[in-house]
């Protein structure tokens, strides 16, 4: 039942060609030579090797995570074996440019693609979606010369990175970090500190390892002002042939997560002992800017894993569902009649709705996300552009928040659906649940989440991507009143929608007169906004489901788009409904958790 781990290729089918039309991109210049032949020969490359190559070490992976043994990082050969088929197919590069020596893909049939990988094998998939996160940010802020240096080498997968940012005193208050970046005469740095929590912070999986580092120069201003971001090899390389030399990088000691297994997680000391060398990427005192052009893409990525995950969950956990014997139905009384399989009792219907309304509604929005980032590349009128970013980056926080949190709910309802099977080390759910639970950590928590949407995203610009987001979703509205079957639905959003915008109104004027009741209920806020928002997206896929049945089309059986119509009807009823006691509460400004004395507890 390996196999059944994967995402689906007819919802990815669905979702890529009939819902988000990703081959209307060929009509612009940019991806003018690709088609869907060549995004299907993309999945079809992504499948083969996701199965072949990543899935069957996915479990050995998280029992035999990699080890520190004083001197270096052991980690089992599969994992570069696995990493080395990525790399020679391209999925390192398939999103750069041409120019770059990228493939030129469209962003959101890459992510398609990364899908495919998380829900095969997190552990190992880690490595290769943070050294393209960190060759994303090189490409759009680094120098000539360390493009020319460090560019090419990652994005042929010859080179990884990550990103450093939290220090062991100081977590997510990057405004408290202490590591140090003193000028040198000949325009490097001599950094000094220690990181904590570096995701693939140290093996021999490559050549070399590009750490993207924040950093203060001295004399900068205090708090998040002052921070510069600055690139930091492993290994100093000469640029023009001769061997690499090491570089002041120290492994501390790696860190044992609940999940993730497979990726290396670090401890890591920069100049402790030998003088540490960085270069400085961009200009002073920015890199905390910089950093967030990382994290954006890297917390919609953290998003799809986690809807990947989940994805692989929901299909197990169907699969067993629909051969697992136990039990007869409830107004049958004759125990010498056989039992049923438990996919005929209620609750576990209701499970796997949960769980399918939460995935394919989740990968809808991410998908969505990557069509805006595509849009924008493609956009050439500038109030447009400038538009499509504004509502990009209200929802890169929702995209990242709402799934990371209910997409391993859904996993949690796997383990449920398998019983006592479920959490024992046979099955892969408890394992799948263990990797997810990460993700709401992962690149900032729901938290900071919730408080960069409220605080920041919904207030800018006036609140132009807020009205940008409201007018989306009229717009969907608008064109569920074609079909008549989905009136419910069409009202239960608009209602929604109108409780919503009330909601917001009554947040905005309170900003100035208290901040802290402002932002005391904000992952509420969150939680409410991305409840809409995959209401949204199953509106449209409840409009284009109801195309395809009225006219017998598609490239889907009747059966997956009857489906689609009764996972939809499944989150309006039973999800949606969840936003109202958290819109009264945050309309009230409660403030029970703000004012309670920490003494209280």
């Amino acid at each position: 039942m390996q196999l059944s781990l994967l995402i689906t290729r007819e919802e990815l089918n669905f979702q890529l060609f009939e819902l988000h039309e990703v081959c209307q991109l060929g009509k612009f210049e940019r991806y003018a030579e690709h088609d869907a032949t060549v995004y299907e020969g993309v999945l079809d490359l992504a499948y083969q090797i996701a199965s072949e190559k990543f899935l069957p070490h996915a479990s050995k992976l998280d029992r035999e995570e990699p080890e520190f043994d004083g001197d270096r990082v052991h980690i089992i050969p599969e994992v570069g074996e696995a990493l080395l088929a990525y790399r020679e197919a391209g999925f390192f590069n398939s999103s750069f440019d041409a120019d770059d020596g990228g493939l030129q893909l469209p962003w959101t049939v890459s992510q398609a693609a990364l899908a495919v990988f998380a829900s095969a094998n997190i552990g190992t998939l880690g490595y290769a979606v943070l050294t393209v996160a960190a060759a994303n940010m090189l490409n759009a802020f680094g120098s000539a010369e360390q493009i020319e240096e460090y560019l090419q080498p990652m994005i042929e997968g010859r080179y990884f990175g990550t990103m450093c940012m939290s220090e062991p005193h100081a977590g997510s208050s990057l405004g408290d970090l202490t590591t140090k970046a003193v000028p040198n005469d000949d325009g490097t740095y001599r950094v000094s500190g220690s990181k904590m929590w570096i995701s693939g912070g140290d093996h021999d999986l490559a050549e070399n390892i590009v750490h993207m580092v924040l950093a203060r120069i001295p004399g900068s201003p205090d708090g998040v002002a002052g921070i510069s971001l600055f690139l930091v090899p492993k290994r100093i390389t000469p640029g023009t042939g001769g061997e690499s030399r090491p570089n002041g990088v120290r492994l501390a000691g790696l860190n044992h997560k609940m999940g993730w297994r497979g990726t290396v997680n670090a401890a890591l000391n920069f100049g402790e002992q030998d003088d540490c060398t960085g270069y400085l990427i961009g200009e002073p005192n920015r890199g905390l800017s910089y950093m967030f052009h990382m994290l954006n893409e890297a917390r919609i990525a953290v998003g799809l894993e986690s809807v990947a995950l989940a994805s692989a969950g929901y299909n197990y956990s169907l699969d067993y569902a629909r051969t697992r014997l136990q039990g007869r139905a409830p107004d049958e009384k004759d125990p010498s009649k056989p039992q049923v399989p438990i996919i005929e009792h209620s609750d576990i219907r209701r499970m796997l709705l949960q769980q399918k309304s939460t995935v394919e509604g989740s990968l809808s929005l991410l998908l969505y996300c990557a069509m805006l980032i595509d849009r924008q590349k493609v956009e050439q009128h500038d109030t447009a552009r400038r538009d499509l970013s504004l509502l990009l980056d209200l929802l890169t926080p929702i995209a990242k928040g709402w799934p990371s949190e209910y997409c391993a709910n859904a996993n949690k309802l796997a383990i449920q659906i398998l019983g006592g099977y479920g959490y024992t080390r046979d099955y892969p759910v408890e394992r799948l649940y263990r990797d997810n639970r990460l993700n709401a950590i992962h690149d900032g928590t729901t938290g900071i989440q919730a408080i960069d949407l409220l605080g920041r995203k919904v207030m800018v610009d006036d609140g132009r991507g807020f009205d940008l987001f409201v007018d989306a979703i009229n717009d969907s509205i608008a064109a569920a009143m074609a079909f008549d079957q989905l009136d419910e639905c069409r009202a239960a959003l608009q209602t929604a929608l109108d409780d919503v915008v009330e909601t917001t109104r009554v947040l905005r004027a309170a900003r100035s007169a208290d901040t802290r009741r402002f932002l005391a209920n904000a992952t509420l806020y969150l939680e409410v906004l991305g409840h809409v928002s995959v209401a949204w997206m199953w509106l449209d896929q409840g409009v284009l489901a109801s195309k395809r049945r009225s006219t017998g089309e598609g490239i889907n059986g009747q059966d997956f788009y009857a489906g689609k119509l009764l996972a939809m009807r499944y989150f309006f009823r039973y999800e949606l409904p969840a936003i109202y006691p958290r819109t009264a509460l945050l309309r009230d400004l409660d403030d029970t958790c703000v004012g309670t004395s920490a003494e209280g507890f």
